[in-house]
């Protein structure tokens, strides 16, 4: 990037609450159903019907609001956002405009220079548009000769987080929203799954010259469908704009859309102002209150969140920075490295995050597995660290037993048992045979009472090969070095 300009992002993120039903009527919210088959005359907005305010998405959204540090309002209320659109069967989308549910908040950053706060202008409640399926072989509605309207998703309940302009780096927004997300699954608020939808980002960007304090013209970039697109996004219209602005031209203020194909963003309409859309008050939804007793409900519920809980890794159980941010990448894998320690019968945390991070999500990604797909429990990664505390293993058949562990689900003792793998720590037995390893082999003896210390490594691994893997390595050492003087 052009060391002479800045760039300035603020990010639109709409998340899907996790309710089973729509925000304004009892049609079902679940993913993947026939089209139209989840539809109602409330959220078709035939004439005649009336919403009515699904209360578990209000409490989600304060929720929400609470997680990411906003201040509730007392009172908020719904507006008409009025725009023409297929996907839009009443013509208008109830949102909120001029009191918004939440507002003020932050969400923290790591970035290279340390950490960093992003500001929340506010977030508030609507309901979602359906969707369009554009008729051609790419899908884009540019190449499409007509597209079909599928109306399930219209109604389901949206929450929009509109971040301050505070992000200065594709690699900011995309620890940004990396960070949100993470809040949002850990207080429940929703699955953020952005192949269904469920998460959908649209990012505002502009530049200008250091030492400006005016934002520059911005451009709405959209049709992002993952944090990657949009870091790839945000980079090429950065540098769009910084050789536009550079050879003396002026960036439009529009909507562009995202072609991850070409990896370039092109023209999709002028961008529109609060303005455009004509909002007013919902006439059929009440003024909505939030009591303080409400507030204070909700915020005893929430659970301990992503940085917190990272932190609280790192002092507890002494992993570092970066173990402690893998195991809480999602509360799933978080609570499991818990039930793991607990179940280690005094096992070191470290050594049972080694047997998680590595191990069991190497395996799993190679699978496309979740950590809630897991064929081996946390119990079990528990018990088998405490098999190779406790010496009845070691950590190289732990490897061996835990590929067996993930094949057919059995608990690592029986493995040990069916296989005859626990390793020998009996003294008088393991000293029998390093004696015979010493008379068979004068040479290396000779060598290391010589001062080629080295010459022990092949002594140990006579022993090993004469006990088929099964010695304690550790007290093999000891051993040999007591005889060997």
């Amino acid at each position: 990037m052009a060391p002479e300009f800045e760039i300035v992002i603020g990010l639109e993120v709409h998340v899907e609450l996790a309710t089973a039903s729509k925000i304004f009527c009892s049609c079902p919210t679940r993913f993947g159903g026939a089209p139209n088959a989840q539809v109602c005359p409330v959220c078709l907005g035939l004439p005649g019907t009336l919403p009515v305010l699904n209360h578990q998405v209000l409490m989600l959204a304060v929720r929400a609001g609470l997680a990411i540090n906003c201040t509730i309002a007392e009172r908020t209320k719904f507006d008409r956002k009025n725009y023409f659109y297929p996907d839009l069967p009443k013509a208008y989308q109830i949102s909120q405009f001029d009191l918004p549910l939440a507002t003020r908040g932050q969400v923290i950053i790591d970035t290279p220079a340390g950490e960093k706060k992003i500001g929340i202008t506010r977030l508030h409640l609507e309901e979602d548009a359906g969707k369009l399926v554009h008729l051609s072989q790419d899908g884009q509605i540019g190449t499409a000769g007509s597209s079909l309207v599928d109306y399930n998703r219209t109604g389901v309940p949206l929450i929009e987080i509109v971040s301050e302009p505070d992000l200065r780096s594709p690699e900011e927004a995309y620890a940004y929203l990396v960070a949100l997300k993470e809040i949002l699954r850990y207080s429940q608020v929703s699955d953020c799954n952005m192949e269904e939808g469920s998460l959908r980002c649209d990012a505002n960007i502009s530049i200008r010259r250091l030492g400006q304090e005016a934002l520059g013209t911005r451009a709405e970039v959209k049709n992002m469908n993952s944090f990657k697109h949009v870091r790839e996004a945000l980079a090429y219209e950065a540098r769009r704009q910084i050789k536009l602005v550079g050879g003396g031209g002026a960036v439009i203020q529009e909507t562009r859309l995202w072609d991850a194909e070409h990896g370039t963003t092109h023209p999709m309409r002028s961008k529109e102002e609060a303005d455009d859309y004509r909002y007013f008050p919902e006439p059929d939804l009440p003024l909505v209150r939030i009591t303080a007793d409400v507030v204070a409900e909700v915020t005893k519920e929430l659970p301990e969140l992503p940085r917190e809980r990272r932190r609280r890794f790192t002092r507890t159980y002494g992993l570092s920075d970066y173990d402690a941010g893998v195991l809480t990448q999602s509360w799933e894998l978080a609570d499991y490295f818990e039930s793991a320690v607990e179940s280690a019968e005094g096992a070191a945390p470290k050594i049972i995050s080694n047997w998680i991070t590595v191990e069991l999500l190497g395996k799993l990604n190679a699978d496309y597995f979740e950590i809630t797909q897991s064929p081996v429990s946390a119990l079990q990664v528990g018990r088998l660290a405490a098999q190779i505390e406790n010496g009845t293993i070691s950590g190289k058949m732990g490897k061996d037993v835990f590929t067996e562990m993930y094949n057919s689900g059995k608990a690592p003792e029986i493995i040990i048992k069916e296989k005859g793998l626990a390793q020998i720590s009996d003294p008088e037995a393991l000293g029998r045979l390093v004696e015979t390893v010493l008379e068979q082999h004068p040479g290396p003896v000779q060598e290391y009472q010589k001062g080629k210390t080295q010459a022990i490594g092949f002594l140990v691994g006579q022993v090993m090969k004469s006990s088929k893997g099964q010695a304690n390595p550790q007290l093999v050492n000891q051993l040999l070095k007591e005889r060997l003087g």
